[in-house]
């Protein structure tokens, strides 16, 4: 079964007055998602620090497609999720040809009921590790790194 994922983008300035000039924001969106997003480059690439960044998407891209992999993983095994917040990472390392992010960390605490059993819970992070698309797609190492508590 194939699917496919359609996006567009748009921007609109100058690049007559050379690359320190010109403005890096731009739109994204993807239909059918009534939001649209407004993006920039890094600031460390003089973009707008106050925009999402590409490389802020691919970060959040790999752990969002964790959780929901996790949690089909877990609905699937019976195991009741009570909670998944994740402060993730990604690393690029400029001095690499070619430059790209080369490694993304991901650190979800997950919540459960007392009385879980958390190897159950840890071995579903790592078959949702497995299963998930984004990190599949990728070159850059992506681990996962679980803890869990229960709420």
């Amino acid at each position: 079964m194939r699917h496919d994922y359609v996006t567009r983008l748009a921007w609109a300035g100058s690049t007559g007055a050379g690359y320190r000039a010109y403005d890096r924001a731009h739109i994204v969106s993807a239909a059918p998602a009534e939001t649209s997003l407004r993006l920039s480059a890094d600031a460390r690439f003089r973009g707008d620090g106050g925009l999402l960044n590409p490389e802020q998407l691919l970060v959040a891209a790999a752990s969002s497609c964790q959780l929901l992999a996790f949690l089909a993983v877990a609905a699937g095994a019976g195991i009741d999720i009570r909670s998944y917040e994740d402060d993730a990472a990604g690393t690029m390392d400029l001095s690499d040809e070619p430059a790209r992010l080369n490694r993304i960390v991901l650190s979800p605490v997950i919540g459960v009921p007392p009385g879980t059993d958390a190897e159950a819970v840890l071995a579903a992070v790592v078959t949702a590790a497995d299963q998930c698309y984004i990190a599949n797609s990728l070159r850059t190492e992506v681990t996962v790194g679980a803890t869990v508590v229960e709420r």
